[in-house]
C-alpha cells in the first residue's frame, strides 16, 4: 500500500498537474522520493522559493492549469509570498504543497516551527488546510486542486506534515468535479444593451479571460457596432496582442494619464476585472480613477464566463456579425545612434520579436515605449506584473517556457527587479529553457525616483537619494549570468544590442543581455515629464495628443 506522499503524487497527476517547482527541505523528503513514482510529473528545482512560486505563476498563465510548488515549512512559504501575491492578483491557478513538522514534533516548538496557516491566508484566502491524517490527505489535495482551478483561478495551499507524508495507507483520490462558469443573466444583458443604446460615452474595461483572442474579437465587434471604447486593465495577467488581433488600450499606470483616457466616460462596463484605482494614494488626489458620475456596471465577474457573456451582449446589440478592425502588421525601423537607451531597446524588440513569442514585461520605467513599438509586431502574449511585487519576471519566464516549450520567451526586466529573484538564471540554465532575458541596467530604482516627487516628499538629501540608487558597487549581470551557466553579453551601444538580441532569439537555450542604459529619470515635473512628452510626440494617436495637452506645462 502506498504511503501518503506516493498516493498524493498519484492524486496530483490524475488531477492534471504535470509540473512541480521545488525547493525542498527535510520535512519534504518523502514527497521528493515519491517524485520517482510518477514519470508524468516534471520536477524543477529552484534555488529560492520566490523563484518556485513565480515559475508556477508563469506556468499557470500560459498552461491555463495549475502547477504545484513544494516549499519547506512556513519560512519557505514566506520566502515565496511575493510571487504568490502576484498570482493571486492575477487570478492564476497555483497549488502550494508546504511541508510541516510531524504532528508529534509540533509541541516541542523546534527552531523552524511556525504558524504556516496564518502565513498562507495572505495569498490563499479560499483554501488553506493542514492534512491531519494519511487517510485524509488525498481528499484534501483533490479539494485544494479544485479550488485552484476555479473559476476564477486561485492560489490554494495544502500543508503536509511529515508523518502524514510517510504514513502508510494513502489512497489516491480522483479529481473533484468543478462547475462550469455561468454567463451573465439574460435580464442583465438586456439591461446593458438598452443602456448602451441610449447613447452617452461608454467604455468597456477588459481583464483576465476577457483579454484572450476570442473575447477580444467579440468585444471589438461590440465596439465597432456601438461606439464603445475598449480598455484593458493596467497590468493584465495575459494579453494576446499584435498584428491581426484587435488592439486594446491599457489603462495607464500614472493616474494623470488614466484620467485623460477615462475623461468623459459616462458608463463603464466591467468584464472579468474591477473598476480602476490608483496604484498608490497621492496627496490631494482621488484613489478611484472612475470619473465622478460615471455608472459602473458588470457584464462578467471573475467567476463568470467572459466569452459567453460577451457573446450574449453582442447578440443583444446585433453586433455578432460586425467586421472589427485589427492591428496592422507594422514593425518599427532599426534604432539608430551609437548611444543605447531604454527606448532603443524597446524599438529593437518591436523590430525583432518573433512570431508567437511570450513577452514578459517587468521593465518598469524602462518599458515606457514597449507597448507602442510592439503593437504591430507578430502576434504574441504579454505577461505583466499583476500584483506589483517585483521579482516576478525571471521566474515567470521559467514557467512560461516550460508550459510552452515550442515558443520563444523574451523577458524584459529592470535591474533592481532582477536582483530579487536572480537565482532564476540557474534554473533557466539547468533546464535548458529557450528564454532571452534583457536586463535594463540603469543603476537605479527608477520608478521610485518618479514616485518621490509624485507623493510630495520634501527635503530629499544624499542619504535618501542613496536608497534609490544602485550605483557605486555596480552590477555586472553578464558575469552573474555566466556564473550560473547562462550565455550572456554586456552591451552599451545600439548596434551591439541589436546584434545580441537577434543572435539570442535565433539560438535555442537561455541567454541574457546586460543592456547598459542611461541613469533613471529623476522626477516627474523636471525630468520624467519631458521624456513622456517627447515619447508622445512619436505616437500619432488621439490618446497621445490628449495626454500631451493634459500634461504639458
Amino acid at each position: 500500500m502506498p504511503n501518503g506522499a506516493q498516493a498524493l503524487m498519484k492524486t496530483l497527476v490524475q488531477g492534471g498537474v504535470e509540473v512541480c517547482f521545488t525547493n525542498p527541505g527535510t520535512s519534504e523528503m518523502h514527497f521528493v522520493a515519491a517524485l520517482d513514482s510518477a514519470p508524468q510529473m516534471r520536477a524543477v528545482l529552484c534555488l529560492f522559493e520566490g523563484v518556485a512560486t513565480g515559475a508556477a505563476d508563469g506556468y499557470g498563465r500560459m498552461a491555463g492549469k495549475p502547477a504545484a510548488t513544494l516549499l519547506h515549512l512556513g519560512c519557505g512559504l514566506g520566502n515565496g509570498l511575493a510571487n504568490l501575491h502576484n498570482a493571486r492578483k492575477g487570478k492564476v491557478p497555483v497549488l502550494n504543497i508546504v511541508g510541516d513538522h510531524a504532528t508529534s514534533h509540533v509541541p516541542y516548538d523546534a527552531q523552524l516551527q511556525s504558524d504556516i496557516e496564518t502565513v498562507a491566508r495572505n495569498v490563499s484566502p479560499q483554501f488553506v488546510r493542514t492534512s491531519q491524517s494519511t487517510q485524509a490527505l488525498c481528499r484534501d489535495a483533490a479539494q485544494a486542486l479544485a479550488v485552484a482551478k476555479g473559476p476564477p483561478g486561485q492560489v490554494a495551499t495544502l500543508i503536509l506534515p511529515a508523518d502524514v507524508s510517510w504514513g502508510e495507507g494513502g489512497t489516491p483520490e480522483p479529481p473533484s468535479a468543478t462547475a462550469a462558469p455561468s454567463c451573465a443573466h439574460d435580464d442583465q444583458v438586456k439591461a446593458l444593451a438598452a443602456s448602451i443604446r441610449t447613447g452617452g460615452r461608454t467604455a468597456m474595461l477588459l481583464g483576465g479571460s476577457g483579454l484572450r483572442e476570442e473575447a477580444l474579437w467579440i468585444a471589438a465587434r461590440i465596439a465597432a457596432h456601438s461606439g464603445v471604447k475598449l480598455l484593458a486593465e493596467t497590468f493584465p495577467t495575459r494579453l494576446e496582442r499584435g498584428a491581426g488581433l484587435p488592439a486594446v488600450e491599457r489603462i495607464a499606470y500614472l493616474a494623470e494619464m488614466a484620467a485623460v483616457q477615462l475623461k468623459g466616460v459616462e458608463r463603464l462596463i466591467l468584464v472579468d476585472t474591477k473598476a480602476p484605482v490608483s496604484f498608490f494614494a497621492y496627496p490631494g488626489r482621488r484613489s478611484d480613477l472612475t470619473p465622478e458620475g460615471c455608472a459602473v456596471e458588470t457584464l462578467a465577474a471573475p467567476d463568470q464566463d467572459a466569452v459567453g457573456s460577451l457573446k450574449k451582449l453582442a447578440i443583444a446589440l446585433g453586433a455578432d456579425n460586425v467586421q472589427a478592425p485589427s492591428a496592422p502588421a507594422l514593425r518599427p525601423s532599426a534604432p539608430r545612434g551609437r548611444r543605447l537607451t531604454a527606448e532603443k531597446v524597446c524599438k529593437a524588440v518591436g523590430q525583432l520579436l518573433p512570431q508567437d513569442a511570450i513577452l514578459i514585461d517587468e521593465a518598469i520605467t524602462s518599458g515606457l515605449m514597449l507597448a507602442h513599438y510592439t503593437a504591430g509586431a507578430p502576434r504574441h502574449d504579454l505577461l505583466t506584473l499583476t500584483g506589483g511585487a517585483i521579482g516576478q519576471g525571471l521566474p515567470n519566464a521559467i514557467g512560461a517556457a516550460i508550459a510552452c516549450p515550442e515558443r520563444p520567451v523574451l523577458a524584459l526586466i529592470g535591474d533592481g527587479s532582477s536582483m530579487y529573484t536572480i537565482q532564476a538564471l540557474w534554473t533557466l540554465a539547468r533546464e535548458g529553457l529557450n528564454v532571452t532575458a534583457v536586463i535594463f541596467n540603469n543603476a537605479a530604482y527608477s520608478v521610485l525616483n518618479v514616485e518621490l516627487e509624485r507623493v510630495g516628499a520634501e527635503r530629499i538629501g544624499p542619504k535618501a537619494r542613496a536608497q534609490l540608487d544602485l550605483g557605486g558597487a555596480g552590477l555586472d549581470f553578464a558575469k552573474i549570468a555566466e556564473g550560473m551557466g547562462v550565455t550572456a553579453v554586456r552591451v552599451e551601444e545600439t548596434d551591439a544590442f541589436c546584434r545580441a538580441l537577434a543572435q539570442a532569439l535565433a539560438t535555442p537555450g537561455p541567454h541574457l543581455i546586460d543592456a547598459v542604459v542611461p541613469p533613471a529619470l529623476g522626477g516627474l515635473k523636471r525630468k520624467l515629464l519631458p521624456h513622456v512628452l517627447g515619447a508622445l510626440d512619436k505616437m500619432p494617436s488621439p490618446l497621445a495628443s490628449a495626454v500631451k495637452r493634459k500634461l504639458a506645462p
